[in-house]
């Protein structure tokens, strides 16, 4: 399945026709001589997609597409009244998409853009990393900066994983644009990758070089086919090559450095460079090193500052050297604080102020803006106390360089710790990306394939169409299949099935996966970004960026908590020092080292350092990454956080039968012809017109045909003309001159095939059974009836069972006749079914469901369930089914369990639960923390919060929600689905 999910990001005008084959006969029908023939879509012909809104029925329908019609340039037009959208191919030389939208308004409905095809190739994806994110006010900020930027379509920042997604228009701008934007909002920026269809290598030279060397290699390695773009940093032993994985690869670049240089120097060698401090990982540890060195250093200064302050003032014999006045009424004490308290200011507390500038340049205010006036007024007013003493003969006042002193050195403890925990949310990730082995071991096959020699080489210089050894314990190297050998594969590391896969020639390998018992030869199909593996964490990574919509509560709170924050310390501050002056309070209030100014400004200082944005900010995204993260090591991907939420609150839902509920690999089991014609001919013809379809059934009829073939593995058949899906009743194509049908019923009716009664007897002879009964009709006369059978999967009855005691409803919509899908519902005990259903009929029950109040579902895995998964809230795809499905789907189960709905629900319910307990807590925190901050329970029990206590439990707030978020980490499914995978082995090995 995994295989499947390399096409993800490639929905386009194949992915169209496929989807809708009606234009799909449109656009590709060229007339010759009166026969027609499938050619390449017009690359003038653009399509654009309008979402419609106003429509209630067929009529409003026919008007917006005759009113789109009676334009000049309009290829097509498909309006779906049941989705909102209509899907127009037009000549952009013509027309324009502006002049569309208004058409479709004049005819009196709402039209809003949602896909141009025109601009699609100009759109690229590029994701860079941001450091210096502090919290959601942060993200926020450049959120905006970027979605301001002309020609940027789409922007998402992920604070938890510190990172950008941007969609853009690379003919208005550059991703260099971009990073010069996230540059000038104060942030440092670090391109990961620019959504080209591109990988790019580091190399390392070493050995002797001269800049005239290196020129030379930069020209070699740009003249080589497949070569995009080729840096090297003069004076360094690093090339950068940017390529084509297609064309070329790391093994051509080593060759060609070493045998060009070799003549100059004589020692040169060329390696791929160490990642080093690039990758996310190395960075992160790098930041993490960073606070934990910072930490260190703040408490070599904070631990005498806070002794000489708390703890020897209440020592005989210290307390008197402590306060012994070195000038005026200075003590010593006051200076060694002063002095030590000095360096963790203004130099450990250095980010502070250069976050604050940055924030503050921009016009938003950040954490660090709180940290900074906090401190700040701290030191400054502890400062002025020292002064005035060492000015006056009678100053008395206390200084609070304990104060600073101690809140940055907690506020560094809780970023290191935060940044620990952080870094867990994402091993999952980190895991799926350690699964590719460091070596392979590559074969040398001579002319008539047999091996030749063998060479153990990096895993990284693998190559396309290379042949690499698999031994017995070692891991996959890279995606392709096996040309040589027998063994079984654990793949549960990437699709979480736990059997072994038994593999053999021609079977597929995926890169990562463990080799347990047999020998393979495996011949590479695709590597680097290209891989399944590469593609599984781009899924997951995406789906990490990916906001939930219960995050937008705390986008808006972080719009004005910093400014609200800092009102709020300067009233308490006035507040308590006006009490004060104007004696509202009794003087015994006041303690006894303090007047009502220093009072107030404690009060002032703690309510500013205990607010914490930042909790607010990572309730939701930690949240989601541990949930994704665990969705992926259990084989079920989550396309995001909007998937999470929604998939929580289903109540409802509707399972496709062929290849969900059954096991989807049918079988033919009987065959009648009703013509005299020889067998081996008969399936020539239907198998030559089903080889075209992505149908289970069809690849059971095609799989059954090969029987008659045996002489031949892979056998060739007659090419089929004029081929057409017609999508929920079958296929037709012309076979050596003759008109084949492969359908059901209501093909054969549409297409006026008579069908006799000895075919109804068949028929319904099969549908009692829980088979599938197919017609076949050559030349327009119906000359065969096939019955297929697709067992049920053995966990589906239980599935549906455990789903009711959820209180969700089951119901079954299958395009197959009503007496095999009576057959098999009563067999899972789904009591509600829909058959014969087309697949706008499979998404208007949907849409029925949603009207009714339910949140729906819609379990599947073919191009027929399309418009189904994509109207339904959640949309769920089998790992095994077709690329359409699969990339219309919200989330995809790559086991092809129905076990993995169960857990999907399950685990999303237990990520919001996550979530809100997450915003309880962090909300809770900074409800309750400020007014207690603020004194409101010091009149009644004298109690103050000191400010370096406020600071600890602000940093404290955000190490809990991380925390707290990193618990669903020891997420398990429930136990009946264990027991149920336990029967389902069983069985298996029955």
């Amino acid at each position: 399945m995994a295989t499947k999910l390399l096409s993800l990001t490639c929905i386009r005008k194949e992915r169209f026709s496929e989807r809708y084959p009606l234009v799909r006969k449109h656009l590709t029908r060229s007339q010759d001589g009166g026969s027609s023939s499938e050619t390449a879509v017009d690359d003038a012909i653009s399509r654009a997609v309008y979402r419609v809104l106003g429509m209630t029925c067929s009529a409003c329908a026919g008007s917006v597409e005759k009113a789109i019609k009676r334009l000049p340039g309009i290829h097509e037009a498909v309006i779906d009244a049941l989705n909102n959208r209509a899907q127009i191919l037009f000549y952009p030389s013509l027309v324009d998409v502006e002049t569309i939208r208004e058409t479709i308004e004049d005819a009196g409905f709402e039209a809003s853009l949602i896909e141009n095809e025109a601009n699609e190739r100009s759109r690229q994806v590029c994701r860079i990393r941001i450091n210096g994110m502090t919290c959601a006010s942060c993200s926020s900020t450049i959120e905006r900066v970027l979605q301001s930027v002309h020609g940027v379509q789409r922007a998402h920042v992920a604070l938890a994983i510190e990172e950008a997604e941007i969609h853009y228009d690379p003919r208005l701008l550059s991703y260099d644009k971009l990073l010069e934007e996230i540059e000038n909002a104060g942030f440092e920026a670090v391109l990961i990758s620019t959504g080209e269809d591109v990988s790019k290598i580091d190399l390392k030279i070493d050995g002797e070089f001269t800049d005239e060397s290196m020129t030379i290699i930069e020209r070699s390695l740009e003249a080589l086919p497949g070569v995009q773009n080729v840096e090297i940093n003069h004076g360094t032993d690093k090339i950068s090559v940017l390529y084509k994985p297609d064309v070329t690869g790391p093994r051509n670049f080593i060759r060609v450095i070493e045998s060009i240089v070799f003549g100059h120097s004589g020692h040169i060698k060329a390696t791929i460079f160490s990642e080093g401090g690039v990758g996310r990982e190395s960075q992160k540890q790098g930041e993490i090193k960073q606070y934990y060195k910072s930490f260190l250093w703040s408490l070599v200064f904070t631990v005498p500052v806070f002794l000489t302050a708390m703890v020897f003032m209440y020592i005989p014999g210290i307390k008197q050297l402590l306060m012994f006045k070195v000038i005026n009424m200075l003590t010593i004490g006051e200076i060694i604080r002063w002095v030590l308290a000095t360096p963790v200011q203004f130099v450990i507390g250095w980010r502070f102020y250069v976050g604050s500038y940055k924030a503050l340049r921009r016009g938003s205010a950040n954490m660090d803006v709180l940290i900074a006036l906090g401190t700040n007024a701290a030191y400054f007013y502890s400062l002025y106390t020292v002064l005035r003493a060492a000015t006056s003969s009678d100053f008395m006042g206390v200084d609070f360089f304990e104060t600073s002193a101690m809140l940055i050195s907690f506020i560094i403890l809780g970023k290191y710790l935060e940044i620990m925990a952080k870094g867990k949310t994402s091993q999952a990730i980190a895991k799926l990306m350690n699964l590719a082995p460091e070596t392979a071991i590559l074969l040398t096959l001579d002319n008539e394939g047999n091996v030749a020699g063998e060479e153990e080489i990096d895993g990284r210089l693998i190559q396309k169409n290379d042949v690499i050894k698999i031994v017995p314990g070692a891991k996959v190297a890279s995606d392709g299949y096996v040309i040589w050998g027998q063994s079984h594969v654990n793949e549960s590391m990437i699709t979480g099935e736990a059997r072994p896969v038994s593999k053999r020639k021609g079977d597929t390998v995926i890169g990562g996966t463990l080799n347990e018992n047999g020998v393979l030869h495996v011949k590479v199909t695709r590597v680097g970004s290209e891989s399944a593996l590469a593609q599984i964490v781009r899924l997951v990574e995406s789906a990490q960026l990916a906001k939930a919509p219960v995050q937008k509560l705390a986008d808006r709170i972080s719009k004005f908590f910093v400014p609200l924050v800092i009102f709020l310390s300067f009233s308490t501050w006035l507040a308590w020092f006006l009490a004060g002056k104007l004696h509202w309070y009794p003087q015994s209030w006041i303690p006894s080292s303090m007047d009502s100014f220093e009072l107030a400004l404690q009060f002032g200082i703690s309510v500013m350092v205990i607010a914490c944005p930042c909790a607010l900010g990572l309730a939701t995204p930690t949240a989601v990454m541990v949930g994704t993260g665990v969705g992926a090591s259990q084989g079920v991907l989550i396309k995001g956080g909007q998937a999470l939420e929604k998939a929580h609150k289903v109540n409802c839902i509707v399972f496709d039968k062929t290849g969900t509920l059954t096991m989807g690999k049918p079988v033919v089991v009987k065959t009648k012809l009703l013509k005299n014609m020889v067998l081996r001919e008969f399936y020539e013809l239907v198998a030559a017109t089903e080889v075209n379809s992505e149908h289970p059934l069809a690849k059971a009829i095609v799989e059954y045909a090969k029987k008659f073939r045996d002489d031949e593995e892979n056998p060739a058949w007659p090419e089929a003309r004029d081929f057409v899906s017609i999508t929920g009743n079958g296929v037709k194509a012309t076979v050596r001159g003759r008109e084949v049908m492969v359908g059901n019923k209501n093909l054969m009716s549409d297409l006026g095939v008579t069908i006799p009664a000895d075919a109804e007897e068949l028929l319904a002879e099969a549908e009692e059974m829980a088979q599938t009964g197919i017609l076949v009709s050559i030349d327009s006369e119906l000359t065969g009836v096939l019955a297929v059978s697709d067992p049920l999967k053995p966990s589906a009855r239980e599935a549906v069972s455990i789903l009711k005691s959820m209180n969700i409803i089951s119901i079954m919509v299958t395009g197959d006749n009503w007496g095999t899908a009576n057959s098999i519902a009563r067999e899972v005990g789904i009591d509600s079914v829909i058959a014969e259903a087309k697949p706008e009929q499979k998404a208007e029950k949907v849409k029925e469901l949603q009207a009714a109040g339910h949140v729906v579902a819609m379990v599947g895995d073919g191009i027929n369930d399309s418009p189904a998964l994509v109207a339904a809230d959640v949309g769920m795809a089998i790992g095994a089914g077709t690329d359409i499905a699969i990339e219309a789907a919200d989330i995809v189960l790559m086991k092809s369990n129905l076990e993995d709905v169960i857990t999907a629900i399950d685990l999303s319910r237990k990520t919001f639960s996550r979530i809100r307990l997450n915003y309880v807590w962090a909300l809770g925190y900074n409800l309750m923390g400020i007014p207690i901050a603020a004194g409101v329970l010091f009149p009644s029990t004298r109690f103050r919060l000191p400010p370096w206590i406020a600071g600890a439990a602000m940093a404290a707030s955000s190490v809990s929600v991380v925390c707290c978020s990193l618990l669903l980490k020891n997420y398990k499914r429930p136990k009946k689905l264990d027991n149920l995978e336990i029967r389902e082995i069983q069985v298996e090995r029955v």
